[in-house]
């Protein structure tokens, strides 16, 4: 397994529940979670094998959210 971690703009519960749909349909995560009190609003992504850090991006900016790697 292997986790990394992205800065976004997803702020809220709202937004959660928006990013959710689209992070719990990727086929390779087999966790997440944002950590809203962080400044960065950091969300960490932990993967069944290989990561895919570009199917992650692409799922949230589809979402409406911002997300760079930190």
């Amino acid at each position: 397994m292997e986790s990394i971690k992205f800065k976004t703009n997803i702020n809220c519960g709202n937004c959660i529940k928006s990013v959710t749909p689209h992070l719990n349909d990727l086929d390779d995560v087999d966790f997440w979670k944002v950590d809203t009190d962080n400044p960065d609003k950091v969300l960490e992504v932990t993967f069944d094998d290989e990561a895919n850090e570009e199917e992650v991006i692409k799922a949230v900016e589809k979402a409406g959210f911002n997300i760079e790697k930190i």
